[in-house]
């Protein structure tokens, strides 16, 4: 109920970390709630508190085909692998949605399409901290762009190189490149500053006309942020606590310059294929990176505790007749 059942295996490319073990210990929790008397009203209190779960959790007492019901549970179940609350500052990107949403004080004051990475080279699901927004920034590329054509490039016509902002030193393997900002640079205008091993974040890009697009999995895996001046223009002022003005005046100059946010928050990359519609109802998105199915298969399997809970056990009671005995966490828990 608080973590889900899906064993991490079937998770496929999630990492993001839910603190609710730290926040919400279960045997007090639990141990609370059986001297109360009050063990329903307790697990209940242990769903999401967002209000898009509780539209799925109503969308599912009416499925009307078994299909349907699962791909409601599949969404469930992965705000479960959460943590309960979001906060009250975040951003939030649904990849299948193709959609990057500012959250200040509970409130949305941005939203932006986004691209995300393509088939090949999947947006990961995790949740870093956001520590500031670059604008103007260099770009240093990853060892696999430097191999799909740069590399070459520099090594045939550095001229062209040159004219297209790349700095380098080294050659072949040990070759590193930067890209300096201008308006060639792949990251465009803007860089929000989140820290993570994936190397994944939210940034700008030169090539507009992607954001037309109904699908938009093109990316290597960063996530392209379409109205990037407007986006960044939020962090600076909003997070960073700078003026308009000061934020003009840093785009204007062309040079790097980071805005650190006052107080860091959350960046939630998600992955949810059935999302509210606006009408009280709810819409399937495609399931762009196959996701689903492994969930699904997992509801079939016996349910698996997801924490470890060490307390003193009584001696069992040995019953003087036959008891009917029943395997926990066969069913379902929505």
């Amino acid at each position: 109920m608080r973590d889900g059942r899906t064993p991490n295996a079937a998770r496929k490319q999630w990492f993001m970390v839910d603190s609710d073990g730290d926040s919400e210990p279960l045997l007090s929790l639990l141990t609370a709630a059986l001297g109360a008397g009050t063990v329903k009203e307790t697990l209940a209190t242990l769903d999401p508190v967002h209000a898009d779960f509780a539209v799925l959790k109503a969308a599912l007492k009416k499925a009307k085909t078994p299909a349907e019901a699962n791909a409601i549970r599949v969404n469930m179940e992965r705000w479960r692998w959460m943590p309960r609350s979001l906060g009250a500052n975040y951003v939030v990107s649904n990849v299948p949605e193709y959609m990057t949403r500012v959250i200040y004080d509970g409130v949305k004051i941005g939203e932006h399409k986004a691209v995300v990475g393509k088939a090949s080279t999947p947006t990961p699901q995790l949740n870093p901290m956001a520590t500031g927004v670059i604008v103007n920034p260099t770009w240093t590329l990853p060892r696999s762009i430097i191999n799909e054509g740069i590399g070459a490039t520099i090594a045939r016509n550095p001229a062209s190189a040159r004219a297209q902002g790349y700095t380098w030193t080294g050659s072949g393997k040990t070759l590193s490149v930067v890209q300096q900002p201008g308006a060639n640079n792949a990251l465009g205008v803007m860089k929000m500053e989140m820290l993570n091993e994936h190397a994944i974040y939210l940034h700008d890009t030169p090539s507009k006309g992607a954001f037309a697009a109904a699908a938009r999995a093109f990316s290597h895996g960063c996530i392209r942020t379409e109205k990037a001046l407007h986006f960044s223009g939020l962090m600076t002022v909003w997070f960073a606590g700078k003026t308009p003005e000061e934020f003009g005046d840093a785009i204007a100059s062309g040079k790097t310059t980071r805005f650190g946010f006052e107080k860091p928050f959350p960046v939630y990359v998600a992955y949810w294929t059935v999302i509210p519609d606006g009408k009280g109802g709810v819409k399937k998105l495609a399931d762009i990176y196959g996701r689903d199915a492994p969930v699904v298969a997992s509801f079939a399997q016996p349910g698996r505790p997801t924490a470890t809970i060490i307390a003193p056990v009584p001696p069992p009671v040995v019953p003087t007749t036959t008891a009917r005995v029943t395997t926990p966490g066969t069913s379902g828990i929505y």
